[in-house]
């Protein structure tokens, strides 16, 4: 599990890294920064789908991230390869594809960023519990296996990272 978020976490470091905003101003990289940090999305991925290559639609949801079709447009409904929103491929391309799919997670969280579980902070547990149960219902009971395997993850990827 812990190979599975460090990959995707280099993946989206690197993705990152070449697609940089090379603004020097600290407001403006505030501004740009997104609320989802890298290892967050890895465990949210490790939670949904076992963050597995290749993940396609099955039923009402596709790719690592399990995105629905009104949770691409909650996010904004970003598109890869120049792909119109309108286009019928534009929902699928985008969440089977890890980038695209990364940054629909992110535009959600963006727009119902909320503390979920009381705790004064808007962190990575709220943004897991969002990504499970949308925008207005993350107050709700979560699926102690979700909960379990996201927990699990966090704690490894903490561990890894007091040894490093």
């Amino acid at each position: 599990m812990a190979s599975a978020v460090i990959k995707f976490s280099a993946i989206m470091m690197l993705i990152g890294v070449c697609a940089a905003d090379v603004s020097e101003l600290p407001e403006a990289k505030a501004a740009l920064a997104p609320p989802v940090t890298e290892v967050c999305l890895g465990c949210i991925c490790q939670a949904v789908s076992g963050c597995q290559q290749g993940t396609q639609c099955e039923g009402d949801h596709c790719g690592l991230f399990h995105i629905t079709w009104p949770y691409w447009a909650d996010a904004g409904k970003p598109t890869i390869h120049g792909l119109s929103p309108d286009d019928p491929n534009a929902y699928p391309s985008c969440a089977n594809d890890p980038y695209c799919a990364a940054q629909t997670v992110q535009g959600y969280m963006k727009r119902y960023a909320q503390d979920c579980n009381g705790d004064g902070q808007i962190n990575c547990y709220d943004y897991m519990a969002i990504h499970k149960k949308g925008g207005y219902g993350c107050s709700g009971e979560l699926p102690f296996n979700y909960v379990n395997t996201f927990n699990q993850c966090v704690a490894i990827v903490a561990s890894q990272q007091q040894q490093g």
